[in-house]
């Protein structure tokens, strides 16, 4: 019997094309960029493909909503889960941005309704959510009780000739999810090792008559193999030791949160290991197609293979579906917000890190954070810290040096506020020692802070544990570890995430608004009289 998957992982609530191109050339050949992207291409693929390959599921390995552009994150991802819907989804685990407005606001999402959880309104165009008709699944995610926050796993039974098989999927997220979201989000939620969670479900799986089990699952790598490349060639990351660690019953893992594009046939790193190992990249561009042939007698895959399809509309694409661009256009006419002007730059600003681990729009956010907390009456900042992490999308003017207040969302798009606090210098010290040795934050993959000017230091990779960081300085005056410092920072970052522990030390700490009409706000202050230069003069130093 032939059975298809078609996955796709970190959507982010791209409902509209991102602006983002895929290189769709094989190995050896020049480069060939496809624009890709939008839910109403993507709906018609999908649509293409079932009818194509009759015994499919449509599955999805986290990040579906959280981080999204103006058009769904102004309606709290409503519009997001109600596209997928629209898609048909079956089937999707959680990524650690289901989590972004907290874990009972994501069982909205599931559930539906138009309780309150957050400080947006829900259901702001007047009817009724009515929620997921996809299922999350949440093997290692556990409530205070034991139990889980959604059902662990789910099976879809498929039939042809009088012969019966059973798909079993397992829903897992990264177990790092709690140093990732704010940790109120996750409060009285625990997540355990994703491994062992999967490999606890099988027994499960295989008596409610599963014989294909395949794992959804936001962790990830890193490739750079060329788009249909399944070699594994080069392929590295966290997801890599859990695989190994999987049971042999497991016959694929879809997976994400790199952002990634890859297709992998294990047995070019573990000949042991006959599964599949896929990623669809980010947005909403690629949608994996996943083909498995199983004997029927003894329910077992006897051959795979794997392909990435651009999500491409155009004369050579897919027409978008009708019913989802109408959705789509429904909620893009109730926040005309998003066209609105928000400043002029002189050139585009990337959130693309450099070496040292800055970069130029982690500047411009770290700046505009300064500025909104700058005043006595907002907090008096003489310091603003920004998570690389949190600098969600490049921004590129467009006539005129235009930003829109769009395109400003997309950069911050979490609807932090802006908290200011106090810091002794040698708090100071142990916060940026955080960016090597706290939590996930290691010397292998450090989370380097965007900083705001006037404030500067030179780091040191070959220093030992705790001196990392060196001649701390502010307006080129060394920082004292008995003076106190105001601080400017966001809510994720002062509550500790990303594991910034030591913001939450932070005293005398003053509100403030939202993080997104800071920048905003900072952007019309700089243009006012000509497009804002990029800050291009590094503030960290590497040894």
């Amino acid at each position: 019997m032939q059975i298809t998957l078609l996955g796709l992982n970190d959507f982010h609530g791209n409902l509209e094309p991102p602006g983002l191109n895929i290189n769709a050339a094989a190995a050896g050949e020049a480069p060939r960029p496809v624009p890709a992207g939008g839910a109403a291409t993507l709906a018609t693929l999908v649509a293409r493909l079932k009818a194509e390959h009759p015994n499919t599921a449509v599955v999805a390995a986290g990040d579906l909503i959280g981080a999204s552009p103006l058009v769904s994150s102004q309606f709290l991802d409503e519009p997001t889960i109600e596209a997928l819907n629209l898609v048909g989804l079956d089937f999707a685990s959680t990524g650690n941005h289901e989590y972004d407005q907290g874990w009972q606001e994501l069982t909205r999402m599931q559930e539906g309704g138009c309780e309150r959880y957050t400080s947006k309104v829900p259901c702001r165009l007047g009817h009724r959510f009515e929620g997921a008709r996809f299922r999350y699944l949440a093997a290692n995610t556990r409530r205070d009780d034991g139990s889980t926050l959604f059902t662990p796993t789910a099976v879809k039974f498929f039939e042809h000739g009088g012969a019966r098989i059973g798909v079993g999927f397992i829903g897992l997220t990264l177990k790092e999810t709690p140093r990732m979201v704010r940790p109120s989000g996750v409060q009285g939620l625990a997540f355990t090792d994703e491994a062992d969670a999967a490999n606890a479900q099988i027994p499960a799986l295989r008596a409610q008559g599963a014989d294909v089990i395949v794992a959804l699952i936001h962790q990830g790598g890193e490739s750079r193999a060329a788009l249909q490349d399944t070699s594994c060639k080069g392929l590295t990351g966290d997801i890599l030791p859990i695989v190994q660690r999987l049971s042999s019953a497991v016959d694929v893992v879809i997976s994400g949160h790199t952002h990634q594009a890859y297709l992998c046939d294990y047995t070019r790193i573990d000949p042991a290991r006959p599964l599949l190992l896929t990623s669809a990249g980010l947005y909403g561009t690629l949608l994996t197609e996943i083909d498995l042939t199983v004997d029927t007698a003894s329910g077992r895959v006897i051959t795979h293979a794997a392909r990435q399809h651009i999500v491409h509309a155009g004369a050579d694409g897919d027409a978008p579906d009708p019913a989802v661009q109408a959705l789509i256009e429904r909620y893009a006419a109730a926040a005309p917000l998003a066209s609105a002007p928000a400043g002029r730059l002189a050139a585009s600003a990337s959130r693309a890190l450099l070496p040292n681990g800055e970069s130029v729009l982690g500047r411009i956010v770290a700046d505009a954070l300064l500025t909104a907390t700058r005043a006595p009456e907002a907090g008096g900042a003489q310091i603003a810290f920004m998570n690389s992490g949190g600098v969600r999308a490049d921004l590129v003017p467009g006539a005129g040096s235009q930003v829109s207040y769009g395109q400003v969302y997309a950069v911050q798009p979490f609807g932090n506020t802006l908290m200011t606090l106090t810091l002794s210098g040698a708090q100071l010290q142990a916060l940026l020692e955080q960016q090597w040795n706290s939590g996930s934050n290691t010397l292998d993959h450090p989370r380097i802070l965007q900083v705001s000017s006037g404030f500067s230091y030179v780091w040191n990779r070959a220093a030992p544990a705790g001196q990392r960081a060196s001649d701390l300085r502010l307006d080129g005056q060394p920082i004292v570890a008995e003076r106190d410092y105001r601080i400017g920072v966001q809510s994720y970052l002062g509550t500790g995430g990303d594991n910034f522990s030591v913001f939450t030390q932070g005293r005398d700490v003053v509100g403030g608004g939202l993080d997104v009409d800071a920048l905003a706000d900072w952007l019309r202050l700089e243009s006012a009289s000509a497009p804002m230069a990029l800050p291009l003069q590094a503030r960290i130093t590497v040894r």
